[in-house]
C-alpha cells in the first residue's frame, strides 16, 4: 500500500499560521456606547438603593421596632440636610479624608521598602514575615486604647492607628506581587548590568504592580476602617470632630438618625475613593497586560 504523499509547507503557507496566532493574541476590542455604559453601571446600585429604601420603609411602618432604633428613612434625610445646610457636611468629610490620606500615604512609603525587603532578603522574611501577616489579621482597634496611652488624645495616635493598619496590607500585597515575578526578569536585569536599586524600581516594581495595587487597595480600606475606630474611641476638642466623632456625637445622644446618616456618610466615601480612584488605576493595570479591553 503506498503511502500518502507528504504536504509540502510553503512560505505563504507559515506566513498564514504566524498570522493566526497573532490574531489569537490580539485581544478583540468592542466599543460601547457611552450611554450604555453610564446606564450599565448606574442602573443595578439605583435600583439596589431603591430596593433597600423600600423595604426600611415598609419595615418602619410595620412598627416592628420602636422609632429610636428604627428612624424612618425621611428622617435619616433630614438629618442628613442638615449638615449638608449648615455647611458642617464639608468640615467632617474632610477632618476624617484628610487624615486618611496623609496616613496611607505616609504608610506606602513605609510599606513599600519594607515589602522589597521582606521578598528579597530571606532573613528578614523569617524574621518579621509571619508577624506582619499577625499584624494583618490583628484587629486595629485593639491598638487604640494602647495609643490613646502612649500618645494621648492627640492626632499621633490616629496616625498610629491608621499605618499599623495599613501598612502590613501594603506590604504583604507588594510581597505576593514579587513571588509570582519570573525569576527570568530578574536575571535579564542582572544580564544587563542593572544594580540592586534600579532592579527594584524598573523591574521588580513594575512586574509586581498588580499584587502592590491589590495591597494598596486593601491597605487604604484597612487604613479608613482604622481611622473610623480610632476616632470613634479617641475623642477630644482638640482632634476635631471627623466622621467618627461625629457618629459617636449621635450615639452618646441617643440620635439614631444622626448615627445612620454618619453611617451612610462613611459609606459614601468609602465607596467613592473605590470607584474614583483604584478602580481606574485597576482597570489601567489590567489594559497595560492586555487583560481587559479599552472602555
Amino acid at each position: 500500500m503506498a503511502a500518502p504523499p507528504e504536504t509540502l509547507r510553503t512560505p505563504s503557507s507559515d506566513a498564514d499560521a504566524v498570522a493566526g496566532l497573532d490574531a489569537l493574541d490580539t485581544p478583540t476590542v468592542t466599543r460601547t456606547p457611552l450611554w450604555r455604559r453610564a446606564l450599565a453601571t448606574t442602573v443595578p446600585p439605583v435600583l439596589t438603593l431603591v430596593v433597600v429604601i423600600v423595604a426600611w420603609q415598609v419595615l418602619w411602618a410595620s412598627a416592628i421596632f420602636p422609632e429610636f432604633k428604627l428612624p424612618a428613612p425621611g428622617a435619616v434625610a433630614e438629618q442628613f440636610g442638615e449638615i449638608v445646610v449648615d455647611g458642617s457636611i464639608w468640615s467632617i468629610t474632610w477632618t476624617s479624608v484628610g487624615r486618611a490620606i496623609i496616613g496611607f500615604l505616609v504608610a506606602v512609603a513605609i510599606a513599600t521598602p519594607l515589602g522589597l525587603l521582606v521578598a528579597k532578603v530571606p532573613f528578614v522574611r523569617t524574621a518579621i514575615g509571619p508577624v506582619l501577616s499577625g499584624m494583618q489579621s490583628l484587629p486595629s482597634v485593639a491598638w487604640v486604647p494602647a495609643a490613646v496611652l502612649w500618645f494621648g488624645l492627640t492626632d499621633a495616635t490616629i496616625y498610629f492607628v491608621v499605618l499599623l493598619g495599613s501598612v502590613p496590607s501594603i506590604a504583604n500585597g507588594l510581597v505576593s506581587g514579587i513571588d509570582q515575578v519570573p525569576p527570568i526578569l530578574g536575571r535579564v536585569g542582572d544580564v544587563m548590568g542593572a544594580g540592586r536599586l534600579a532592579s527594584a524600581r524598573l523591574i521588580l516594581l513594575p512586574a509586581a504592580l498588580p499584587g502592590y495595587l491589590q495591597g494598596c487597595k486593601q491597605g487604604w480600606a484597612f487604613a479608613w476602617r482604622s481611622l473610623m475606630a480610632a476616632e470613634i474611641i479617641a475623642t477630644s476638642p482638640q482632634l476635631g470632630v471627623g466622621l467618627g466623632a461625629y457618629l459617636k456625637q449621635g450615639s452618646d445622644v441617643n440620635n439614631i438618625a444622626g448615627v445612620i446618616s454618619a453611617i451612610v456618610l462613611i459609606l459614601i466615601v468609602g465607596v467613592g475613593i473605590e470607584l474614583l480612584v483604584f478602580k481606574p488605576l485597576e482597570r489601567r493595570v489590567l489594559q497595560t497586560r492586555g487583560l481587559a479591553t479599552p472602555a
